[in-house]
């Protein structure tokens, strides 16, 4: 098996959506109330996803393996952005990490770490100064996984369904 994690093509949007859909449902399934996602959100990514692939600035990472005598396939992904802070802030802008996503036959491979090393040399590369990421409550291996990236926990957002 050869595995290669590179940036996204055009090409790739279609092959990233079915992964995206799967996110979407694990993090619904965690929370509703944060995740009360619209039907298919992967479609809604569609045309976000091709604009941010053409953007410099931006990054999505895809991990493709390819294996003797099959077709190659693309087994995680990561999308993030340059986003402005509100000007109180001394930072102007930091990088967000929204989304990353790994095939379940394909964890424990050291894949998200890559991509999240990718991610951070992006934005260095780039001058961006800090990155920032949401994880859910229930997603203890992502809290690890960007630990070890270096990550520390920064706040903590509480919820309130208002009746």
């Amino acid at each position: 098996m050869f595995m290669e994690i590179r940036s996204a093509h055009q090409s790739d949007v279609p092959r990233i959506l079915p992964m995206i859909a799967k996110i979407c449902a694990l993090h619904q399934a965690w929370d509703s109330a944060k995740y009360g996602f619209l039907p298919h959100p992967e479609r809604l990514y569609e045309h976000w996803l091709s604009e941010l692939i053409k953007n410099s600035q931006d990054i999505c990472l895809v991990a493709e393996v390819s294996e003797p005598s099959e077709a190659s396939k693309l087994v995680a992904f990561l999308i993030a952005t340059v986003e402005s802070e509100i000007p109180i802030y001394h930072l102007q802008e930091f990088g967000f990490i929204h989304d990353l996503w790994v095939e379940e036959d394909y964890r424990q491979e050291g894949i998200a770490h890559q991509l999240v090393l990718r991610a951070i040399a992006h934005f260095s590369h780039r001058g961006v100064q800090q990155i920032r990421l949401d994880t859910a409550i229930a997603n203890e291996s992502a809290r690890k996984l960007f630990s070890s990236c270096g990550f520390r926990p920064s706040t903590i957002e509480m919820l309130l369904k208002v009746p």
